[in-house]
């Protein structure tokens, strides 16, 4: 709809509804102020915009359907960036004592409250090996399952295996954390004589299967969004079913399965119960960095083992450990944006 023609839109919306919109759009704002100066005082203005509203749903049905729905797009965007704004507000004395040394620091000592310091780094790499092993298990089983769900599998298989795997989305987190403490740990543990009773690998291990339904879902659902036209004309040409999954179904569908590989990262860095489950809460870096047998940290552990006892300093340490996964996960996204659009272009013929 061009601009014109929103205006236009604009003024066929009649007076009553131009009403009701402004009302309870400062009864909106009456609320949100209430609850921020006065949270006992909210209920008033609440009240009145419930009322606004159900005589405007009475009278004005659709317009008020309309009005509801951008104010719900706006109280999204307006809730995000009130969370984003605190998380970096309360951050901001752990940068002011320890500077880029909450980042970087890598020497004794590391995370002690009594000298008031604290480094994140050897969280950082604790979350970067345990991404690096779970995404090692999530990205080939999941694109692989994708495809064979899609493009091989009968469709009695399909209609069994689909949503098992969509069900293993379903199981809670700490449930897969408790497996891997009870079964995969113990099992590492005996087998391999392992000097401690918690490490990374296992937590990769575990994270990996709990990332492995969003890979699987958003990868499938990519594959077999391909136009059936473009296989049948590979097959046409005399390709046979692999050659058209490898050369045509995969190269097409590769920005979706970028994208779901990339939100099988996120899934990963932001799992927090496994990993505190199973993690031995060492804030410190293994010995030597590569060895994923030690049970360090990550950082969402971090802050689920120690928010309930964090005061000062700290307790703005691990908001800035909540700024880093932030980030992190703001730059995934853009990632994935960044490479779907580049594959539309070179699909689409643009360069």
């Amino acid at each position: 709809m061009s601009t014109g023609n929103r205006f236009e839109a604009f003024d066929e919306i009649d007076r009553g509804t131009r009403l009701i919109g402004a009302t309870s759009g400062l009864a909106l704002v009456a609320v949100l102020v209430a609850f921020l100066v006065a949270a006992q005082y909210a209920i008033y203005p609440l009240v009145a915009f419930v009322a606004v509203v159900a005589y405007g749903w009475y009278a004005y049905q659709e317009n008020t359907a309309a009005v509801l729905m951008f104010f719900t797009t706006v109280s999204t965007i307006v809730i995000l960036g009130l969370i984003t704004v605190y998380l970096f507000v309360r951050s901001v004395p752990a940068f002011e004592t320890m500077g880029l040394d909450i980042l970087l620091k890598t020497n004794q000592p590391l995370w002690e409250r009594a000298s008031n310091t604290y480094s994140l780094a050897p969280m950082i790499w604790g979350t970067i090996l345990t991404t690096v092993i779970a995404m090692a298990i999530a990205a080939p089983l999941g694109v692989a399952g994708a495809l064979f769900i899609s493009e091989i599998a009968p469709g009695w298989a399909r209609e069994i295996i689909k949503p098992a795997v969509e069900m293993l989305a379903g199981i809670p987190s700490i449930v897969y954390g408790f497996l891997g403490w009870v079964v995969v740990t113990e099992y590492f543990y005996n087998e391999l004589q392992l000097s401690n009773f918690s490490s990374l690998m296992v937590a990769g291990i575990m994270i990996g299967v709990m990332a492995l339904p969003t890979v699987v879902s958003v990868a499938e659902d990519a594959i077999t969004s391909v136009p059936g036209a473009m296989k049948d004309g590979s097959l046409a040409l005399g390709a046979s079913d692999w050659q058209t999954i490898k050369s045509v179904t995969f190269p097409a569908a590769f920005s979706g399965i970028s994208a779901a590989v990339i939100l099988g990262v996120g899934r990963a860095v932001g799992e927090t119960m496994a990993a505190t489950v199973i993690l031995g809460h060492q804030q410190a870096f293994p010995d030597p960095l590569y060895d994923v047998w030690e049970g360090t940290e990550t950082l969402t552990s971090l802050i689920a083992s120690q928010y309930g006892i964090a005061t000062g300093t700290q307790l703005s340490a691990l908001f800035a450990a909540g700024v880093v996964l932030f980030i992190t996960v703001l730059a995934l996204s853009i990632g994935s944006q960044f490479v779907e659009a580049r594959m539309r272009r070179r699909l689409g013929g643009e360069q």
